[in-house]
């Protein structure tokens, strides 16, 4: 079993899943996240740039920071202490935050303060991904197939479960099995589908990556997904598009591919070694950045045709990263690191 974060095994537990609706466990109440003078230096694993103005981190144990100079942190008030994969703003006052549990946050105020929209630590499963397109409709996926949809900013949360990213075979195994054992049923949706690992979206389509090289693709936002042909069968964790329209897709042991044809044909890209990707970083830079385990830094100024390591010294993982002013900004198992773009030409 893999996910976006398989060096974090250990500390992240997976589960089943349920349906639901926007609110947190009767049976398990939140405890909120400690303030840690040292969060900025924890597990973090993901980054997000709110309109130029600020950055918010999110990580482990429910933390999340802002900063207006990606040097010093502030943390936020968080009621969850639940482990946090991702994070997205439509603007400035607007974003949500997701992780185990199935936690689902939202900030009105800039990620000063977050609330709850959803917490389930009944299913011990997490989510990894959130994307918005604007204030009011959302999409949150995550493992065994996770998929919550919102059309109203989050104050309510539907699960959907996605049958057309199955094989025929197991179409067919799930049909034979709601006819003749619907409990049976009822666990296997929970179980039968890959990890979703990260959404991404390109233009009008959303592009999906997962687990056992699953990926997918949607021109309705979700609503229909169509499974793109395999390329590779291995777990995926990140898919981009270059600023030259390329599209790149990575995952384990070094695993990265390109598409020139709209995700038709892929082809594989050598890497300079065989680390596990768990990020592309390609916005507001012509350069494209991969980021991974055991500190891997690979940089490619031919979009995407090769890539130089740059690989960092300590051997900590990246889990993810973004350009911001002249900055790479990275989000690591042991906190936030900047590195000056002229370092790494």
């Amino acid at each position: 079993m893999s996910n976006k974060y398989i060096w974090l095994l250990a500390v992240f537990v997976l589960g089943i899943t349920v349906s639901t609706s926007s609110i947190a466990s009767d049976a398990i109440q939140p405890t909120a996240a400690y303030q840690a003078p040292l969060a900025s230096e924890s597990l973090l694993t993901d980054i997000a740039n709110v309109d130029n103005v600020f950055l918010t981190v999110v990580g482990e144990r429910g933390h999340i920071l802002r900063s207006s100079d990606g040097v010093t942190w502030q943390q936020a008030q968080v009621p969850v202490q639940a482990n946090l994969s991702a994070v997205i703003f439509v603007d400035k006052q607007h974003g949500w935050a997701v992780g185990h549990d199935a936690t689902i946050l939202k900030t009105s105020d800039s990620g000063d303060t977050w609330h709850i929209q959803q917490y389930l630590p009944q299913l011990d499963k997490p989510l990894f991904d959130v994307y918005f397109r604007n204030q009011t409709q959302g999409i949150a996926v995550g493992a065994y197939g996770m998929f919550y949809r919102t059309n109203d900013g989050g104050k309510t949360w539907l699960p959907e479960f996605h049958a057309e990213l199955l094989s025929e075979d197991d179409q067919e195994y799930l049909l034979d099995l709601k006819e003749t054992d619907e409990h049976a049923y009822a666990i296997e949706q929970g179980v039968i589908l890959p990890h979703f690992n990260r959404v991404y979206a390109d233009g009008n389509l959303l592009y999906m990556v997962g687990e056992a090289g699953f990926a997918a693709k949607s021109t309705d936002f979700g609503a229909t997904w169509q499974r793109l042909s395999a390329f590779y069968n291995g777990s995926l964790f990140d898919v981009s598009r270059s600023q030259k329209m390329s599209l790149l897709a990575v995952g384990l042991r070094g695993h990265a591919f390109r598409s020139q044809d709209q995700a038709n044909s892929w082809h594989k890209i050598e890497l300079p070694n065989t680390a596990t990707i768990n990020s592309i970083v390609t916005e507001n830079t012509p350069t494209i950045f991969l980021l991974g385990n055991a500190g891997s830094l690979l940089v490619s100024h031919d979009d995407g045709e090769s890539f130089n390591d740059h690989s960092l010294q300590d051997g900590k993982a990246i889990v993810n990263g973004l350009v911001w002013q002249d900055k790479l900004i990275l989000v690591t198992e042991v906190g936030v690191k900047t590195i000056n773009l002229s370092e790494l030409n």
